[in-house]
């Protein structure tokens, strides 16, 4: 079963052995930067030794955009500024649901990893974790602001 290994808040608490056992055949491993300095500090792995046990590593690093690893290709994927900023809490989940709804579709990596910065930048703007909405065609809308897509986000607004 493929499954996405994000060890969040918890990578301070679990010993090395449990986050191997977790990053080990994951599909993806999904992190900060941060996060993933925890990791190698507790596991005692390289960012290659990581990236050899799991199938794919997306490490964020906040205003500075985020990185996909998969297949033997890197995607750098650039932040989205907010329009405002209002507070941080949540826009790692915000990415990932984006991200994870680009994999759903069968989008490739860099628009996959695209509507997760836009999806967190949703987030910044808001008071809250969960307190963010728009609609399948603003979020196209404001995604082709900042990034072609091709055409390929039209399977949202179908």
């Amino acid at each position: 079963i493929d499954y996405v290994y994000d060890p969040s808040q918890q990578t301070i608490r679990l010993p090395g052995d449990e986050l191997r056992e977790g990053i080990d055949g994951c599909f993806l491993l999904t992190v900060n930067d941060y996060e993933l300095g925890m990791i190698q500090e507790k596991t005692g792995l390289r960012q290659d030794q990581i990236e050899g046990l799991a199938c794919g590593l997306v490490v964020t690093h906040g205003k500075h955009g985020s990185e996909i690893r998969i297949d033997g290709q890197c995607y750098e994927i650039p932040a989205v500024a907010p329009d405002r900023l209002v507070e941080p809490t949540g826009a790692g989940d915000g990415f990932r649901g984006g991200l994870l709804r680009g994999i759903e579709l069968g989008l490739p990596w860099d628009i996959c990893g695209r509507m997760g910065a836009l999806a967190a930048a949703y987030v910044l703007e808001n008071m809250g974790t969960q307190n963010h909405t728009f609609s399948p065609q603003e979020f196209v809308a404001r995604y082709r602001r900042h990034f072609d897509d091709g055409g390929r986000l039209d399977v949202l607004l179908q």
